[in-house]
Protein backbone atom coordinates (compact mmCIF):
# COMPACT_ATOMS: atom_id res chain seq x y z
CA UNK A 1 0.00 0.00 0.00
CA UNK A 2 1.60 3.77 -0.84
CA UNK A 3 2.50 5.25 2.13
CA UNK A 4 0.79 9.24 2.65
CA UNK A 5 3.55 11.53 4.57
CA UNK A 6 1.68 14.60 5.85
CA UNK A 7 3.30 17.57 6.50
CA UNK A 8 4.65 17.13 9.96
CA UNK A 9 6.14 13.50 8.91
CA UNK A 10 7.97 15.52 6.38
CA UNK A 11 8.89 18.02 8.57
CA UNK A 12 9.97 14.97 10.94
CA UNK A 13 11.75 13.10 7.80
CA UNK A 14 13.44 16.62 7.12
CA UNK A 15 14.82 16.93 10.74
CA UNK A 16 15.91 13.58 11.11
CA UNK A 17 18.12 13.93 7.59
CA UNK A 18 19.15 17.33 8.59
CA UNK A 19 20.35 15.45 11.81
CA UNK A 20 22.09 13.11 9.96
CA UNK A 21 24.00 15.23 7.70
CA UNK A 22 25.25 16.78 10.65
CA UNK A 23 27.10 14.57 11.80
CA UNK A 24 26.01 11.26 14.63
CA UNK A 25 24.60 12.96 17.64
CA UNK A 26 22.98 16.23 16.33
CA UNK A 27 20.10 17.87 17.24
CA UNK A 28 17.13 18.28 14.72
CA UNK A 29 16.87 21.97 13.82
CA UNK A 30 14.22 24.68 15.46
CA UNK A 31 10.99 23.90 13.90
CA UNK A 32 10.87 27.76 13.01
CA UNK A 33 14.05 27.50 10.66
CA UNK A 34 12.21 24.82 8.75
CA UNK A 35 9.62 26.25 5.46
CA UNK A 36 6.52 23.93 4.79
CA UNK A 37 4.78 24.02 1.79
CA UNK A 38 2.72 21.75 -0.05
CA UNK A 39 2.70 20.63 -3.88
CA UNK A 40 -0.44 19.32 -5.23
CA UNK A 41 0.65 19.50 -9.02
CA UNK A 42 2.87 16.71 -10.08
CA UNK A 43 6.48 17.82 -10.05
CA UNK A 44 8.14 16.16 -12.51
CA UNK A 45 11.96 17.29 -12.39
CA UNK A 46 14.31 19.27 -10.38
CA UNK A 47 16.70 19.90 -13.65
CA UNK A 48 15.59 23.75 -15.13
CA UNK A 49 15.74 22.69 -18.45
CA UNK A 50 12.04 21.34 -17.69
CA UNK A 51 10.80 24.00 -15.61
CA UNK A 52 7.44 23.82 -17.55
CA UNK A 53 4.76 24.31 -14.51
CA UNK A 54 4.79 25.72 -11.56
CA UNK A 55 5.44 22.92 -9.39
CA UNK A 56 9.36 22.12 -11.21
CA UNK A 57 9.69 26.16 -11.33
CA UNK A 58 9.08 26.92 -7.37
CA UNK A 59 10.79 23.38 -6.60
CA UNK A 60 14.04 25.40 -8.83
CA UNK A 61 13.45 28.80 -7.73
CA UNK A 62 15.62 27.47 -3.94
CA UNK A 63 18.24 25.72 -6.33
CA UNK A 64 19.45 28.18 -8.72
CA UNK A 65 20.44 31.33 -10.34
CA UNK A 66 20.84 33.01 -13.84
CA UNK A 67 22.38 36.22 -15.01
CA UNK A 68 19.59 38.00 -14.49
CA UNK A 69 16.31 38.29 -11.91
CA UNK A 70 13.23 40.26 -11.22
CA UNK A 71 12.93 42.49 -9.16
CA UNK A 72 9.94 44.18 -6.94
CA UNK A 73 8.80 46.09 -10.04
CA UNK A 74 9.12 42.98 -11.98
CA UNK A 75 12.52 44.70 -13.87
CA UNK A 76 15.16 42.25 -14.34
CA UNK A 77 18.08 43.04 -12.17
CA UNK A 78 21.66 41.65 -12.31
CA UNK A 79 21.75 38.33 -10.26
CA UNK A 80 24.96 36.36 -11.08
CA UNK A 81 25.76 38.95 -14.16
CA UNK A 82 27.08 41.87 -11.15
CA UNK A 83 26.42 44.18 -14.31
CA UNK A 84 25.46 44.18 -17.82
CA UNK A 85 25.23 46.34 -20.96
CA UNK A 86 23.51 46.05 -24.50
CA UNK A 87 24.53 47.41 -27.84
CA UNK A 88 22.72 50.54 -28.96
CA UNK A 89 21.65 48.26 -31.91
CA UNK A 90 20.25 45.67 -29.24
CA UNK A 91 21.84 42.94 -30.76
CA UNK A 92 24.73 41.89 -28.23
CA UNK A 93 24.14 41.71 -24.94
CA UNK A 94 27.38 41.59 -22.34
CA UNK A 95 27.58 39.99 -19.13
CA UNK A 96 30.03 40.75 -16.08
CA UNK A 97 29.74 37.96 -13.84
CA UNK A 98 29.85 38.42 -9.88
CA UNK A 99 33.19 37.43 -8.42
CA UNK A 100 33.73 34.04 -6.14
CA UNK A 101 30.36 32.56 -6.77
CA UNK A 102 30.37 28.38 -6.37
CA UNK A 103 27.94 25.50 -7.22
CA UNK A 104 26.85 23.64 -4.47
CA UNK A 105 28.84 21.18 -2.91
CA UNK A 106 28.70 18.08 -4.48
CA UNK A 107 30.40 14.53 -5.30
CA UNK A 108 30.75 15.43 -8.81
CA UNK A 109 33.29 18.02 -7.84
CA UNK A 110 36.96 16.97 -7.17
CA UNK A 111 37.01 16.49 -3.02
CA UNK A 112 33.14 17.22 -3.22
CA UNK A 113 33.82 21.05 -2.58
CA UNK A 114 31.47 23.52 -5.55
CA UNK A 115 33.58 25.08 -8.28
CA UNK A 116 33.39 28.74 -8.83
CA UNK A 117 30.88 29.40 -11.80
CA UNK A 118 32.53 30.90 -14.89
CA UNK A 119 31.62 32.38 -18.61
CA UNK A 120 31.72 28.58 -19.91
CA UNK A 121 29.34 27.64 -17.52
CA UNK A 122 26.21 29.73 -19.14
CA UNK A 123 27.38 28.64 -22.60
CA UNK A 124 27.16 25.20 -21.81
CA UNK A 125 23.52 25.54 -20.02
CA UNK A 126 22.21 27.50 -22.68
CA UNK A 127 23.83 25.20 -25.24
CA UNK A 128 22.41 22.23 -23.50
CA UNK A 129 18.98 23.76 -23.61
CA UNK A 130 18.94 24.28 -27.57
CA UNK A 131 20.71 20.20 -27.68
CA UNK A 132 18.23 18.17 -28.89
CA UNK A 133 19.52 15.52 -27.46
CA UNK A 134 18.28 17.24 -23.72
CA UNK A 135 14.49 18.05 -25.34
CA UNK A 136 14.52 20.84 -23.10
CA UNK A 137 11.01 22.42 -23.07
CA UNK A 138 12.59 25.48 -23.09
CA UNK A 139 14.81 25.97 -26.44
CA UNK A 140 12.15 28.17 -27.68
CA UNK A 141 13.29 31.13 -25.25
CA UNK A 142 16.91 31.23 -27.81
CA UNK A 143 15.57 30.13 -31.04
CA UNK A 144 14.86 32.36 -33.37
CA UNK A 145 16.59 35.05 -31.39
CA UNK A 146 19.94 33.96 -31.21
CA UNK A 147 22.71 33.86 -34.24
CA UNK A 148 21.74 30.86 -36.20
CA UNK A 149 23.39 29.25 -39.09
CA UNK A 150 21.31 29.10 -42.43
CA UNK A 151 20.00 25.54 -41.74
CA UNK A 152 18.78 27.20 -38.31
CA UNK A 153 20.41 25.34 -35.81
CA UNK A 154 21.96 28.19 -33.29
CA UNK A 155 25.77 29.39 -34.26
CA UNK A 156 28.52 28.44 -32.67
CA UNK A 157 29.20 32.25 -31.45
CA UNK A 158 25.76 33.03 -30.47
CA UNK A 159 27.24 32.62 -27.02
CA UNK A 160 30.63 33.53 -26.24
CA UNK A 161 32.53 33.12 -22.87
CA UNK A 162 35.44 36.46 -23.61
CA UNK A 163 36.67 35.07 -20.86
CA UNK A 164 36.03 33.35 -16.74
CA UNK A 165 33.95 36.22 -16.00
CA UNK A 166 32.44 37.86 -18.96
CA UNK A 167 29.63 36.30 -21.35
CA UNK A 168 28.61 37.68 -24.81
CA UNK A 169 25.23 36.65 -26.47
CA UNK A 170 24.47 37.80 -30.31
CA UNK A 171 20.86 37.69 -31.37
CA UNK A 172 20.33 38.14 -35.12
CA UNK A 173 17.91 40.72 -34.33
CA UNK A 174 16.61 43.06 -31.68
CA UNK A 175 14.56 41.58 -29.61
CA UNK A 176 13.75 44.04 -26.75
CA UNK A 177 11.89 41.48 -24.17
CA UNK A 178 14.90 39.58 -24.06
CA UNK A 179 16.73 40.34 -20.75
CA UNK A 180 13.30 39.26 -19.42
CA UNK A 181 13.58 35.83 -21.24
CA UNK A 182 17.04 35.55 -18.83
CA UNK A 183 14.93 35.98 -16.11
CA UNK A 184 13.51 32.61 -16.53
CA UNK A 185 14.41 29.12 -15.01
CA UNK A 186 15.37 27.69 -18.03
CA UNK A 187 17.59 30.03 -17.86
CA UNK A 188 19.54 29.14 -14.86
CA UNK A 189 22.67 28.27 -15.01
CA UNK A 190 24.35 24.17 -14.22
CA UNK A 191 27.69 22.42 -14.07
CA UNK A 192 28.68 20.08 -16.82
CA UNK A 193 30.65 17.99 -14.00
CA UNK A 194 26.88 17.22 -12.42
CA UNK A 195 25.07 16.42 -16.14
CA UNK A 196 27.72 14.53 -17.27
CA UNK A 197 27.95 12.20 -13.95
CA UNK A 198 23.90 11.58 -14.01
CA UNK A 199 22.72 12.01 -17.80
CA UNK A 200 18.82 12.05 -16.96
CA UNK A 201 19.00 11.30 -13.62
CA UNK A 202 19.85 15.03 -13.40
CA UNK A 203 16.03 15.73 -12.69
CA UNK A 204 16.65 13.72 -9.21
CA UNK A 205 20.61 14.86 -8.48
CA UNK A 206 20.31 18.80 -9.14
CA UNK A 207 23.36 20.75 -8.14
CA UNK A 208 23.24 24.97 -8.81
CA UNK A 209 24.09 28.24 -6.94
CA UNK A 210 20.73 28.69 -5.59
CA UNK A 211 20.36 29.78 -1.79
CA UNK A 212 19.36 25.57 -0.92
CA UNK A 213 20.86 22.82 -1.74
CA UNK A 214 19.43 19.23 -2.68
CA UNK A 215 19.32 16.73 0.36
CA UNK A 216 16.51 14.17 -0.74
CA UNK A 217 13.51 13.20 -2.61
CA UNK A 218 10.95 10.71 -2.19
CA UNK A 219 9.10 10.95 -5.02
CA UNK A 220 5.15 11.95 -4.02
CA UNK A 221 6.02 11.87 -0.56
CA UNK A 222 8.86 14.39 0.58
CA UNK A 223 11.59 16.91 -1.42
CA UNK A 224 13.89 17.97 1.47
CA UNK A 225 16.34 21.47 0.77
CA UNK A 226 18.73 22.76 3.44
CA UNK A 227 20.93 25.64 3.54
CA UNK A 228 23.67 26.75 1.55
CA UNK A 229 26.17 27.93 3.99
CA UNK A 230 28.04 29.49 0.80
CA UNK A 231 25.20 31.20 -0.87
CA UNK A 232 26.42 34.51 -2.69
CA UNK A 233 23.63 36.84 -1.68
CA UNK A 234 23.15 39.04 1.70
CA UNK A 235 20.87 40.96 2.54
CA UNK A 236 20.28 45.06 2.94
CA UNK A 237 22.34 44.83 6.49
CA UNK A 238 25.25 42.49 5.13
CA UNK A 239 23.88 39.51 7.10
CA UNK A 240 24.47 35.92 4.33
CA UNK A 241 21.21 34.65 3.13
CA UNK A 242 18.96 32.46 3.14
CA UNK A 243 17.90 32.30 7.07
CA UNK A 244 16.40 29.47 7.22
CA UNK A 245 18.35 26.04 7.74
CA UNK A 246 15.85 24.14 5.41
CA UNK A 247 12.79 23.67 3.20
CA UNK A 248 9.96 20.96 3.23
CA UNK A 249 7.99 20.21 0.25
CA UNK A 250 5.00 17.76 0.92
CA UNK A 251 2.92 16.38 -2.11
CA UNK A 252 -0.92 16.46 -1.13
CA UNK A 253 -2.91 16.12 -4.02
CA UNK A 254 -6.33 16.41 -2.53
CA UNK A 255 -7.23 20.36 -2.06
CA UNK A 256 -9.39 19.60 0.72
CA UNK A 257 -6.87 17.67 2.36
CA UNK A 258 -4.11 20.55 2.06
CA UNK A 259 -6.38 23.37 2.93
CA UNK A 260 -6.84 21.52 6.20
CA UNK A 261 -3.67 21.04 6.89
CA UNK A 262 -2.54 24.53 6.80
CA UNK A 263 -5.51 25.24 9.20
CA UNK A 264 -3.67 22.83 11.54
CA UNK A 265 -1.15 24.84 10.98
CA UNK A 266 1.22 22.24 9.94
CA UNK A 267 1.59 24.34 6.77
CA UNK A 268 3.40 27.50 6.10
CA UNK A 269 1.64 29.07 3.01
CA UNK A 270 -0.97 27.85 0.67
CA UNK A 271 -1.31 29.43 -2.47
CA UNK A 272 -4.49 29.97 -4.21
CA UNK A 273 -8.30 28.73 -2.96
CA UNK A 274 -10.89 26.57 -4.91
CA UNK A 275 -14.26 26.44 -4.92
CA UNK A 276 -14.65 24.05 -1.87
CA UNK A 277 -12.15 26.57 0.72
CA UNK A 278 -12.97 29.98 -1.03
CA UNK A 279 -15.83 31.09 0.85
CA UNK A 280 -14.71 30.06 4.28
CA UNK A 281 -12.28 32.66 3.23
CA UNK A 282 -13.59 35.41 1.39
CA UNK A 283 -16.66 37.23 1.46
CA UNK A 284 -18.46 37.37 -1.75
CA UNK A 285 -17.36 41.06 -2.42
CA UNK A 286 -13.48 39.88 -2.69
CA UNK A 287 -12.98 41.25 1.21
CA UNK A 288 -11.62 38.48 3.91
CA UNK A 289 -14.08 36.95 6.34
CA UNK A 290 -14.31 38.44 9.87
CA UNK A 291 -14.07 35.31 11.70
CA UNK A 292 -10.91 34.07 9.33
CA UNK A 293 -8.93 37.89 9.29
CA UNK A 294 -6.12 37.71 11.95
CA UNK A 295 -6.13 34.07 12.02
CA UNK A 296 -3.61 33.82 9.14
CA UNK A 297 -1.73 36.53 6.83
CA UNK A 298 -3.76 37.14 3.34
CA UNK A 299 -2.12 38.69 -0.02
CA UNK A 300 -4.30 39.30 -2.63
CA UNK A 301 -2.30 40.78 -5.68
CA UNK A 302 -2.54 41.08 -9.69
CA UNK A 303 -1.53 37.80 -11.31
CA UNK A 304 -0.37 37.35 -14.77
CA UNK A 305 -2.83 34.76 -16.23
CA UNK A 306 -5.43 35.30 -18.67
CA UNK A 307 -8.40 32.84 -18.21
CA UNK A 308 -9.83 32.95 -22.07
CA UNK A 309 -11.49 31.01 -24.49
CA UNK A 310 -9.75 29.85 -27.54
CA UNK A 311 -11.31 28.99 -30.91
CA UNK A 312 -9.32 27.11 -33.69
CA UNK A 313 -9.29 28.34 -36.40
CA UNK A 314 -7.22 26.02 -38.61
CA UNK A 315 -9.32 22.73 -39.84
CA UNK A 316 -6.73 20.64 -40.66
CA UNK A 317 -7.08 18.64 -37.87
CA UNK A 318 -10.20 19.01 -37.13
CA UNK A 319 -12.70 16.18 -37.51
CA UNK A 320 -16.11 14.74 -37.68
CA UNK A 321 -18.39 17.22 -35.53
CA UNK A 322 -15.64 19.05 -34.51
CA UNK A 323 -14.96 20.31 -38.54
CA UNK A 324 -18.49 21.05 -38.02
CA UNK A 325 -18.07 23.63 -35.27
CA UNK A 326 -14.93 24.92 -37.02
CA UNK A 327 -16.75 25.90 -40.04
CA UNK A 328 -19.64 27.70 -37.86
CA UNK A 329 -16.49 29.29 -35.73
CA UNK A 330 -14.48 30.98 -38.35
CA UNK A 331 -17.43 33.33 -39.14
CA UNK A 332 -15.96 36.56 -36.76
CA UNK A 333 -19.57 37.36 -36.24
CA UNK A 334 -20.37 33.82 -34.43
CA UNK A 335 -17.28 34.54 -32.14
CA UNK A 336 -17.94 38.01 -31.54
CA UNK A 337 -21.80 36.58 -30.62
CA UNK A 338 -20.38 34.42 -28.33
CA UNK A 339 -18.36 37.23 -26.14
CA UNK A 340 -21.09 40.05 -26.25
CA UNK A 341 -23.16 37.07 -24.45
CA UNK A 342 -21.21 36.81 -21.32
CA UNK A 343 -21.62 38.64 -17.77
CA UNK A 344 -18.32 38.46 -16.99
CA UNK A 345 -18.73 40.77 -13.68
CA UNK A 346 -21.36 38.91 -12.81
CA UNK A 347 -19.05 35.37 -13.04
CA UNK A 348 -16.44 36.95 -10.96
CA UNK A 349 -18.71 38.23 -8.43
CA UNK A 350 -20.59 34.90 -7.75
CA UNK A 351 -18.25 32.06 -8.75
CA UNK A 352 -14.86 33.51 -7.98
CA UNK A 353 -15.67 35.84 -4.92
CA UNK A 354 -14.17 38.89 -7.16
CA UNK A 355 -11.06 37.31 -7.01
CA UNK A 356 -10.09 38.00 -10.53
CA UNK A 357 -11.19 40.90 -12.81
CA UNK A 358 -13.33 40.32 -15.50
CA UNK A 359 -11.65 40.45 -19.00
CA UNK A 360 -13.59 43.40 -20.89
CA UNK A 361 -10.27 44.44 -22.17
CA UNK A 362 -8.00 42.73 -24.40
CA UNK A 363 -5.51 39.43 -23.81
CA UNK A 364 -3.07 41.15 -22.03
CA UNK A 365 -3.83 41.30 -17.79
CA UNK A 366 -4.04 43.60 -15.98
CA UNK A 367 -0.78 43.68 -14.28
CA UNK A 368 1.31 44.29 -17.28
CA UNK A 369 1.50 48.36 -17.95
CA UNK A 370 0.05 48.59 -21.39
CA UNK A 371 -3.60 47.08 -20.00
CA UNK A 372 -6.08 49.77 -20.39
CA UNK A 373 -9.95 49.22 -20.64
CA UNK A 374 -9.94 52.57 -22.54
CA UNK A 375 -7.62 52.21 -25.30
CA UNK A 376 -8.47 48.32 -25.70
CA UNK A 377 -11.63 48.22 -25.21
CA UNK A 378 -13.27 44.78 -25.08
CA UNK A 379 -16.61 43.17 -24.98
CA UNK A 380 -18.84 43.37 -22.41
CA UNK A 381 -22.18 41.80 -21.66
CA UNK A 382 -24.56 43.04 -24.64
CA UNK A 383 -26.95 40.02 -25.20
CA UNK A 384 -29.15 41.88 -27.67
CA UNK A 385 -25.86 42.66 -29.95
CA UNK A 386 -24.92 38.67 -29.67
CA UNK A 387 -28.78 37.76 -31.14
CA UNK A 388 -28.16 40.59 -34.15
CA UNK A 389 -24.74 38.72 -35.06
CA UNK A 390 -26.01 35.45 -34.74
CA UNK A 391 -29.04 36.45 -37.27
CA UNK A 392 -26.62 38.12 -39.35
CA UNK A 393 -24.44 35.23 -39.84
CA UNK A 394 -27.40 32.86 -40.42
CA UNK A 395 -28.30 31.20 -37.02
CA UNK A 396 -31.95 31.21 -34.77
CA UNK A 397 -34.17 29.45 -33.64
CA UNK A 398 -35.14 27.53 -36.53
CA UNK A 399 -31.25 27.06 -37.05
CA UNK A 400 -29.37 26.92 -33.69
CA UNK A 401 -26.11 26.93 -33.24
CA UNK A 402 -24.72 23.65 -31.50
CA UNK A 403 -20.91 23.79 -30.31
CA UNK A 404 -19.05 21.92 -27.75
CA UNK A 405 -16.51 23.35 -25.22
CA UNK A 406 -13.69 21.48 -24.53
CA UNK A 407 -12.49 22.39 -20.68
CA UNK A 408 -11.05 20.54 -16.98
CA UNK A 409 -12.91 19.67 -14.34
CA UNK A 410 -11.49 22.55 -12.16
CA UNK A 411 -12.97 24.90 -14.63
CA UNK A 412 -16.43 23.13 -14.92
CA UNK A 413 -18.32 25.41 -12.64
CA UNK A 414 -17.47 28.52 -14.83
CA UNK A 415 -17.86 26.20 -18.11
CA UNK A 416 -22.22 25.50 -16.64
CA UNK A 417 -22.29 29.14 -16.07
CA UNK A 418 -21.32 30.31 -19.90
CA UNK A 419 -23.41 27.46 -21.13
CA UNK A 420 -26.53 29.31 -19.55
CA UNK A 421 -25.11 32.85 -20.96
CA UNK A 422 -24.92 31.29 -24.47
CA UNK A 423 -28.39 30.03 -23.78
CA UNK A 424 -30.16 32.65 -23.12
CA UNK A 425 -28.71 34.07 -26.88
CA UNK A 426 -29.75 30.76 -28.63
CA UNK A 427 -26.66 28.96 -28.71
CA UNK A 428 -26.67 25.39 -27.45
CA UNK A 429 -23.63 24.34 -25.81
CA UNK A 430 -22.58 20.87 -24.34
CA UNK A 431 -19.04 20.89 -21.89
CA UNK A 432 -16.93 18.40 -22.50
CA UNK A 433 -14.64 17.68 -19.35
CA UNK A 434 -11.16 16.32 -19.89
CA UNK A 435 -7.89 14.70 -17.63
CA UNK A 436 -5.53 17.62 -17.88
CA UNK A 437 -2.89 16.13 -20.49
CA UNK A 438 -5.63 14.99 -22.98
CA UNK A 439 -6.99 18.59 -23.01
CA UNK A 440 -3.97 19.57 -23.20
CA UNK A 441 -3.05 17.19 -26.15
CA UNK A 442 -6.33 18.48 -28.23
CA UNK A 443 -5.68 21.67 -28.02
CA UNK A 444 -1.45 21.40 -28.55
CA UNK A 445 -2.83 19.65 -31.78
CA UNK A 446 -5.38 21.42 -33.05
CA UNK A 447 -7.76 18.97 -32.54
CA UNK A 448 -10.74 20.89 -30.19
CA UNK A 449 -12.65 23.80 -32.08
CA UNK A 450 -13.64 25.65 -28.84
CA UNK A 451 -11.79 24.93 -25.35
CA UNK A 452 -11.40 27.10 -22.26
CA UNK A 453 -7.63 27.39 -21.35
CA UNK A 454 -5.32 30.30 -19.65
CA UNK A 455 -1.90 31.68 -20.39
CA UNK A 456 0.39 32.25 -17.18
CA UNK A 457 3.06 34.45 -17.99
CA UNK A 458 6.30 33.34 -18.84
CA UNK A 459 8.04 37.02 -18.15
CA UNK A 460 6.63 40.15 -17.16
CA UNK A 461 6.23 41.67 -20.80
CA UNK A 462 3.12 42.37 -23.05
CA UNK A 463 4.96 40.32 -25.98
CA UNK A 464 4.71 37.05 -23.96
CA UNK A 465 0.93 37.26 -24.32
CA UNK A 466 0.60 38.79 -27.78
CA UNK A 467 2.92 35.80 -29.15
CA UNK A 468 -0.13 33.69 -28.96
CA UNK A 469 -1.48 35.40 -32.01
CA UNK A 470 1.93 35.80 -34.24
CA UNK A 471 1.86 32.83 -37.19
CA UNK A 472 5.26 31.72 -37.08
CA UNK A 473 4.54 30.55 -33.57
CA UNK A 474 1.27 27.73 -34.38
CA UNK A 475 1.22 25.20 -32.13
CA UNK A 476 2.44 22.48 -31.18
CA UNK A 477 5.64 23.87 -31.79
CA UNK A 478 4.52 27.41 -30.69
CA UNK A 479 1.71 29.14 -28.18
CA UNK A 480 -0.31 30.27 -31.35
CA UNK A 481 -3.21 27.36 -30.14
CA UNK A 482 -6.04 29.15 -32.22
CA UNK A 483 -3.41 29.38 -35.86
CA UNK A 484 -4.64 32.77 -35.74
CA UNK A 485 -3.00 34.49 -38.85
CA UNK A 486 -2.79 38.34 -39.60
CA UNK A 487 0.12 39.28 -41.99
CA UNK A 488 -0.75 43.14 -40.23
CA UNK A 489 -0.74 41.64 -37.06
CA UNK A 490 2.68 39.73 -37.64
CA UNK A 491 4.10 43.29 -39.29
CA UNK A 492 2.90 44.97 -35.86
CA UNK A 493 4.75 42.17 -34.10
CA UNK A 494 7.99 42.64 -35.81
CA UNK A 495 7.65 46.09 -34.86
CA UNK A 496 7.33 45.85 -31.43
CA UNK A 497 10.21 43.68 -30.62
CA UNK A 498 12.38 45.88 -31.65
CA UNK A 499 11.12 49.43 -30.82
CA UNK A 500 13.46 50.48 -27.77
CA UNK A 501 11.36 53.46 -26.93
CA UNK A 502 9.00 52.50 -24.26
CA UNK A 503 5.86 54.78 -24.96
CA UNK A 504 6.16 53.56 -28.49
CA UNK A 505 6.60 49.94 -27.94
CA UNK A 506 3.31 49.74 -25.24
CA UNK A 507 1.84 51.74 -28.01
CA UNK A 508 1.60 49.15 -30.47
CA UNK A 509 1.13 46.39 -28.04
CA UNK A 510 -2.16 48.14 -27.49
CA UNK A 511 -2.74 48.14 -31.24
CA UNK A 512 -2.16 44.27 -31.00
CA UNK A 513 -4.35 43.42 -28.34
CA UNK A 514 -7.20 45.93 -29.84
CA UNK A 515 -6.82 43.70 -33.31
CA UNK A 516 -6.99 40.64 -31.31
CA UNK A 517 -10.23 41.86 -29.86
CA UNK A 518 -11.52 42.74 -33.64
CA UNK A 519 -10.86 39.55 -34.45
CA UNK A 520 -11.88 37.24 -31.57
CA UNK A 521 -9.52 34.47 -31.70
CA UNK A 522 -9.90 34.04 -27.84
CA UNK A 523 -12.41 35.30 -25.26
CA UNK A 524 -11.01 36.98 -22.62
CA UNK A 525 -13.02 35.64 -19.48
CA UNK A 526 -10.83 37.26 -16.88
CA UNK A 527 -7.44 38.59 -15.42
CA UNK A 528 -6.43 36.23 -12.73
CA UNK A 529 -5.89 37.83 -9.27
CA UNK A 530 -3.09 36.08 -6.88
CA UNK A 531 -4.42 34.56 -3.20
CA UNK A 532 -1.91 33.67 -0.60
CA UNK A 533 -2.58 32.56 2.94
CA UNK A 534 0.52 31.93 5.45
CA UNK A 535 1.09 31.58 9.10
CA UNK A 536 0.92 34.94 11.25
CA UNK A 537 4.51 33.68 12.04
CA UNK A 538 5.89 33.48 8.48
CA UNK A 539 7.62 36.98 7.38
CA UNK A 540 9.60 38.32 4.48
CA UNK A 541 7.32 36.07 2.05
CA UNK A 542 6.41 38.39 -0.62
CA UNK A 543 3.63 37.67 -3.78
CA UNK A 544 4.05 39.30 -6.69
CA UNK A 545 2.28 38.75 -10.05
CA UNK A 546 4.46 35.88 -11.34
CA UNK A 547 3.51 34.26 -8.42
CA UNK A 548 7.30 33.38 -7.94
CA UNK A 549 8.30 31.32 -4.50
CA UNK A 550 11.51 33.54 -3.25
CA UNK A 551 12.34 31.44 0.04
CA UNK A 552 15.92 33.58 0.82
CA UNK A 553 15.02 36.34 2.43
CA UNK A 554 12.58 34.74 4.67
CA UNK A 555 12.35 33.64 8.54
CA UNK A 556 9.47 32.63 10.89
CA UNK A 557 9.51 34.04 14.75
Amino acid sequence: MRRFWGPWAVFLAGAGALAGCQGPGASAPDERRVFRYNQPEALTSLDPAFARNQANRWADEQLYNGLVALDSALEPAPALARRYTVSPDGRLYTFVLRPGVRFHDSEVFPGGRGRVVTAHDFVYSFKRILDPATASTGGWIFRGKVLETPDGAPSDTCFVAVNDSTLRIHLKAPFIPFLGILTMHYAYVVPHEAVARYGKDFREHPVGTGPFQFRLWDEGNVLLYQKNPHYWRRDARGRQLPYLDAVAISFIADRKTEFLTFMQGKLDFLSGIREGSRDLVMNRDGTVRADFRGKFTVQKVPYLNTEYLGIQLDSTHLTGEQAVQGRALRDVRVRQALAWALNKPEMTAYLLNHVGQPGTSGFVPAALPSFSQTLVPGYDYQPARARALLRAAGWGPRHPLRLRLSTVAERKEIGEYLQKQWANVGIQVQIDINQSAAQQELVDNGRAAFFAKSWLGDYPDAENYLALFYSPNFSPAGPDKTHFKSAAYDRLYDQAIRTQDAARRTALYQQMDRFVVAEAPVISLYYDELIRLSQNNVRGLKANPMNQLLLESVWKI
